[in-house]
């Protein structure tokens, strides 16, 4: 064995590496061919050994001859070998060069499923994530059926390296499975809100790609995106959001008035000049499409057009090109405020580029047409080159037609006659061009122009007609015109135009040939004879074999559908009738005797298709295609969003489209799928089970106990767990059979479980109408009362405590079982499953008095918005929050009212920083100097404002002082003030709310990194669960476990501390126990908490 190694690593030192093979390709330029081939030959020897080192350097040369254009599809097996390597360098060789030589006809591919299962369940996050990596290239349907699963299972990893690998794929999961998207897609949701920014900037991505296809089915994330929206600081997960609400725009117009404020605030805080553009893009579709439910949007226009004549001052060529583009779109609605920049229009003129140049020809708009019109006609015209010429005289028409117009409008007949002369006197210089499309253009132009002007004696209006003959736009002639002009009545193409020869007369033809001389049948083309099926069958076959045999050919890779398709020896194989007695029993999938039914249907299906559009095209011949009707093609893929960027000219009278035109493999079809409707069971993702089988007769076991009584010991324990797990399910489903005959008697009350069996038609009509009905709340007004607003925020904080509450308890349900590793936990645990089995025919105590001191006993309105100063103008209220994305970032939220009779303009925020926290200004501005509020405050209305400030320790609260300066208008003329103020930097502030599972918790109180403090707060006379919501609300923490009047919590701050807390409700008392990472940071933070049990409760 020794002897062996020894033997296989000086083999090594002698094998040719990656780089021997490109140094020797590179210095075998004559013969380049002649060497690879000897190298491929030597790759095949290295394959045959058994030291895998050798296999995986034989393996990445491929990849690199791959790269050159080498089939390497005869070593597909070999790199699988070095995929299942245990080293992760191996490994990732194999990955490799399997993402970029295996496709979905690859034949052994279907031996890679266990092997990625066994590397996306790997302890090494690195098996893991290039598993998900090299997945992403090859995933076929089979795959992404077997493993979506697992993937999904990824999506809630510890390690966010991960989770972003995980969330990513599944978008190539849903192209190849759709069947997945339904049950991936709450849990997809979950990940917007993922602490991590790089997996939430992942989801946004799934999420905008799906939706980019079909907008409709991704409405109810509105309000969700809407808060990414406004609190993100990634300029590309901005701009994938933007875009979305671009094409959610028009599906539901309120959504346009919510948009439009914090489009405008980025506009103007945005130094990103991508960002920019997509802001300024979407406020443009937005108000287009509340072109008459919003007035007041010209300041939004005037804004857009100040912004985008920054792009087109920019020194890059694309920026100036995006920003006319977007003036394009203005131009439309708003003509003058495009004009006002005619003088940046005109300067773009001389621009290099042809593609500018042309973008502000279209922003230009004629104030004098009669002088333009005379300067095209010009005898000067005629030296330039003829398509330039041709292009004058058919723009001079229309040009023409314009005047025409406008003349007849006003009145003025002698001006009308007077341009038609002038067209007459100049037109004939042009028929006499050279060039003969100036010729044809000029005499036809000339001739109607005459014709025009004897209408115009007889004083007939002709404005219109010549208007209509330039209407629409002309736009390239389809490709598939030409085979949907219908065949007129009576004509066959198969028909002889004359009358067909005869054989005899061809016969008798022949000698009067041969008088001529044979040097003239020389230079004579025969017809070739029509060849039969066999002749090119045959000539078919030698035509493969020279491609086969021809180095140069580059071959495609054939689909295995094909290959199967055309493989010989199948046609002779007899179909046997299986007699399935026993049906196959597939998890997830239907069975085996119900294939036969769903085929037969689906043929019968087709069948019928077939019928009705043969019938179809029956009825269409010789009639005139009306716009209203559609075939089936049509309405299988209705487009919601339909933008025409250059659109295909078909003739009249086309018949209606064929299946040819639609395409029947397009995964974004398949994916346009409901996803506000409940699951039901056969949408679930396939498990993989044990097989189930059936129950015995009593005799049958009773016989099968000797045999039993033989196995080994692994065995019996299999069968008890496997009876454990019965008889536990048994229980479940006599608790919920008792749970659902209690929501009988009490409707109000909610069960825990999700109910598994499939839902009515009714319940499935009132999900998505809730949904709706939710969506439609988010877009509603805002009232102008603090009441309603403080109901609606007492609900939402009630409903969220009690879905942590009851969350927690489910997560402690289904891991008591699992984590029996202390004598302590298993005593708890076991007092816990006594009193849920002691408790399973009637209600429990606890839970109920829970939920009753959460139903009944009502919230005070709660809010973490804090007076900052006020005098007889101005009120400011301010809220501090942790930014997610950067952990020495707070975020202060401002709410500005205005209290006065007056106009407040011109607002200057400013504080002064100290050592530790700094307000984060514009580029190029000093600390001295403040930050402008980004709106104005009419009379009694208020608005919010969001400044950034940097923090480099939060373990300490402190105080800074700042001025608010603004411009007070009134009727009696405008007045300075200000006010000062001190904003108050809480270590509450720095806290994220931040869910955290029991095993977490416990692990991280017994790692022994944590300091410990306590405090004990008298006179407290509330219920346990209104102190729990006041913790989590004022304080960001969640609920980790309850135990009666006990409960532990957690929150993490923004640069990564963790806080526990043990809360102990007494008599008239609460204590707290708290650990954390720092100790001071737990001291203060404490004493922030008994501040507010003191003051609150």
């Amino acid at each position: 064995m020794a002897l062996k190694i020894v033997k296989g690593s000086i083999d090594r030192m002698f094998d040719k590496n990656l780089q021997d093979l490109v140094r020797g390709i590179r210095n075998h330029k004559e013969d380049e061919a002649k060497y690879i081939s000897q190298c491929i030959d030597e790759i095949k020897q290295e394959l045959k050994q058994d030291n895998i080192a050798v296999k995986a350097n034989a393996v990445i040369k491929l990849a690199y001859l791959q790269m050159l254009g080498y089939d390497i599809s005869w070593a597909a097996f070999n790199i699988i070998e070095v995929m299942s390597s245990s080293k992760f360098t191996f490994k990732r060789i194999g990955y490799l060069t399997a993402s970029q030589c295996f496709y979905e006809g690859t034949d052994v591919i279907m031996l890679t499923t266990n092997q990625i299962r066994k590397d996306l369940s790997s302890p090494n996050q690195y098996d893991t994530g290039v598993a998900l990596t090299g997945l992403s290239c090859f995933v076929t349907p089979d795959l992404a059926r077997d493993l979506a699963n697992d993937i999904m299972t990824l999506m809630s990893h510890t390690k966010p390296y991960i989770r972003k690998k995980a969330v990513l794929i599944m978008y190539k999961v849903f192209l190849k499975y759709p069947e997945s998207l339904r049950p991936a897609f709450p849990r997809l949701k979950e990940k917007l809100e993922d602490p991590d920014s790089g997996v939430q900037s992942a989801a946004v991505n799934v999420i905008c790609e799906l939706a980019r296809r079909n907008p409709k089915n991704y409405l109810s994330l509105a309000p969700l995106f809407f808060k990414l929206m406004t609190s993100s600081t990634n300029n590309w997960v901005l701009i994938k959001i933007i875009k979305l609400f671009g094409a959610l725009t028009p599906l539901e117009p309120r959504l346009g008035k919510k948009l439009i404020e914090p489009l405008t605030n980025l506009i103007h805080s945005t130094s990103a000049m991508s960002l920019l553009y997509e802001c300024v893009n979407t406020v443009i579709a937005v108000l287009i499409s509340l072109s008459t439910g919003m007035p007041n949007h010209s300041a939004s226009i005037q804004l857009c057009v100040q912004k985008l004549r920054i792009l087109i001052e920019d020194s890059d060529q694309n920026l100036k090109y995006l920003g006319l583009l977007a003036m394009s779109k203005i131009l439309k609605t708003h003509p003058k405020s495009v004009q006002s920049h005619k003088d940046l229009i005109l300067q773009c003129l001389d621009d290099k580029d042809e593609s500018i140049r042309l973008r502000a020809l279209d922003l230009l708009y004629l104030q004098e047409p009669n002088q333009t019109l005379e300067a095209m006609l010009k005898s000067k015209v005629t030296t330039l080159p003829g398509h330039i010429q041709a292009v004058y005289v058919q723009n001079a028409a229309k040009l023409y037609a314009s005047v025409l117009q406008q003349n007849e409008q006003a009145g003025d007949k002698e001006a009308a006659q007077e341009i038609t002369q002038m067209l007459i006197d100049k037109l004939p210089q042009f028929v006499q061009n050279a060039d003969l499309e100036v010729q044809e253009r000029a005499s036809c132009i000339l001739q109607l122009i005459k014709y025009i002007q004897k209408l115009q004696a007889k004083d007939v209006p002709v404005a219109e007609e010549v208007m209509a003959l330039f209407a629409g736009e002309l736009n390239p002639v389809a490709p598939k015109a030409q085979k949907k002009v219908p065949l007129p009545d009576g004509l066959d193409l198969d028909a002889w135009i004359n009358d067909a020869p005869s054989e005899s007369s061809s016969d008798d033809e022949n000698p009067k040939k041969m008088i001529f001389h044979e040097e003239e049948q020389r230079n004579v083309r025969h017809r070739q004879p029509e060849m039969d099926e066999d002749e090119l069958a045959r000539r078919r076959e030698v035509r493969k074999q020279e491609q086969a045999n021809n180095p140069f050919y580059i071959k495609s890779s054939p689909s295995s559908q094909k290959n199967y398709q055309d493989a010989s020896g199948v046609d002779h194989i007899p179909v046997v009738q299986i007699d399935l007695t026993v049906p196959l029993r597939v998890p997830g999938m239907p069975l085996s005797d119900q294939y036969l039914k769903l085929e037969e249907e689906r043929r019968q299906q087709q069948k019928q298709d077939r019928q009705k559009k043969k019938k179809k095209q029956k009825k269409d011949k010789g009639k005139r295609r009306h716009d209203s009707l559609h075939t089936e093609s049509d309405e299988d893929i209705t487009p919601v969003h339909h933008v025409d960027i250059i659109t295909e000219e078909m003739p009249e009278n086309a018949l209606p489209s064929d299946d040819d035109d639609k395409d029947p493999n397009d995964p974004y079809k398949a994916l346009d799928i409901d996803l506000d409707k409940p699951l039901t069971d056969n949408e679930k993702l396939p498990v993989r089970t044990h097989r189930v089988t059936e129950k015995k007769a009593p005799e049958v076991e009773a016989a099968s106990v000797e045999d039993k009584s033989k196995k080994p010991k692994k065995a019996k324990k299999e069968k008890d767990k496997k009876k454990d797990k019965e008889k536990k399910k048994s229980k479940e489903k006599v608790s919920k059979k008792h749970k659902s005959s209690e929501n009988a008697e009490h409707e109000h009350d909610t069960p825990k479980e999700e109910i598994i069996a499939p839902t009515s038609q009714e319940e499935e009509n009132e999900k998505p109408t809730g949904e709706a009905s939710d969506l439609d709340f988010w877009l509603s007004p805002a009232p102008v009362q603090s009441k309603p607003q403080q109901e609606l925020l007492r609900n939402e904080v009630a409903s969220e405590l009690q879905e942590t509450l009851k969350e927690n308890d489910k997560k402690e349900d289904a891991k008591s079982s699992k984590h029996k590793k202390k004598k302590h936990k298993e005593k708890s645990k076991e007092e816990k499953k006594s009193k849920k089995k002691k408790h399973h025919s009637e209600e429990e105590a606890p839970e109920s008095v829970q939920n009753g001191s959460l139903e009944d006993e009502p919230l005070p309105p709660m809010s973490n918005y804090c007076l900052l100063a006020e005098d007889s103008y101005v009120k400011m209220m301010y809220d501090v929050q942790g930014n997610l994305q950067d952990g020495s970032q707070v975020v202060v939220s401002v709410i500005f009212e205005n209290q006065s009779s007056g106009y407040l303009k011109s607002m200057e925020f400013n504080v002064l920083d100290s050592l530790n926290t700094k307000l984060v200004r514009p580029e190029g501005s000093s600390i001295h100097d403040g930050i402008s509020v980004p709106f104005q405050l009419p009379p009694e209305v208020s608005n919010e404002a969001r400044f950034v400030f940097t923090v480099e320790s939060i373990v300490m609260p402190q105080k800074l002082k700042g001025t608010l300066t603004f411009i007070v208008k009134t009727d009696d003329g405008s007045s300075h003030e200000k006010l000062d103020f001190k904003l108050h930097f809480t270590c509450t502030s720095y806290m994220i709310t931040t869910p955290c599972y029991s095993d977490a918790f416990a692990k991280l109180l017994e790692s022994g990194e944590l300091k410990m403090c306590s405090m004990k707060v008298d006179g407290i006379n509330i219920s346990f669960q209104l102190l729990l919501a006041k913790i989590c609300f004022h304080h960001h923490f969640s609920v980790v476990e309850q135990i009666n009047s006990c409960a532990s919590m957690y929150s993490r701050s923004i640069q990564g501390h963790h806080m526990c807390l043990l809360v102990k409700l007494g008599d008239s008392s609460v204590s707290v126990d708290g650990k954390c990472s720092d100790s001071s940071l737990l001291g203060n933070l404490l004493d922030e908490l008994k501040q507010t049990l003191t003051e609150k409760c």
